[in-house]
């Protein structure tokens, strides 16, 4: 397997994967990936396997925990700072936090349709979509898949990427809303 990305014209570009920004990063980024990609991943096994096993549930722990370390660290990640030491994408630590709860609020109430659509909602939303703005350029990890001087369409191109597999997701995952009678 080529450790460079590939020119049209099969040439290697001499750019490999470059895990520099994430590595030399402050500790709360470097949790606050590892936590990420592992939610992402062990989310994704808890979605699509069977449900209410004892392995669904022991791994839907490990991934609640996951993401709670995730949006704890996301709290101590303040590179930018629109709002005091916070941004706009701190929503997603709340977002992250209710949706937790909510989740594992209805599992213990034995609402299993509503939790599965909190956790759905919640993978979906805080880990897809706030994914999707860490690929904008200037963010450490469309440094490490891009270079820092890649400009905007590779990272256009992978948010429209991962929008639209987070649109079918969504559309596959969550069950249809009913409309109310008028």
């Amino acid at each position: 397997m080529p450790c460079c990305a590939t020119s049209g014209a099969g040439k290697s570009t001499g750019r490999a994967m470059n895990l520099e920004p994430i590595l030399s990063a402050d500790l709360a980024i470097r949790i606050h990936v590892a936590a990420a990609i592992a939610s992402i991943v062990l989310g994704a096994l808890v979605l699509f396997r069977r449900k209410g096993t004892p392995t669904h549930k022991a791994f839907g722990r490990i991934w609640a925990g996951l993401m709670f370390v995730t949006a704890t660290s996301a709290i101590f990640i303040n590179e930018i700072r629109l709002i005091g030491p916070f941004s706009p994408i701190h929503i997603f630590v709340i977002m992250t936090y209710a949706g937790l709860w909510e989740g594992i609020r209805e599992i213990r109430r034995g609402n299993v349709v509503k939790h599965q659509a909190a956790m759905k909602s919640l993978y979906l939303g805080a880990l897809l979509l706030a994914g999707a703005f860490t690929l904008l350029p200037g963010r450490r990890l469309n440094q490490v898949l891009f270079g820092a001087d890649a400009g905007w369409a590779p990272s256009l191109i992978a948010i429209g990427l991962v929008l639209a597999v987070t649109g079918l997701l969504w559309w596959r995952l969550l069950p249809p809303r009913k409309l109310a009678p008028r």
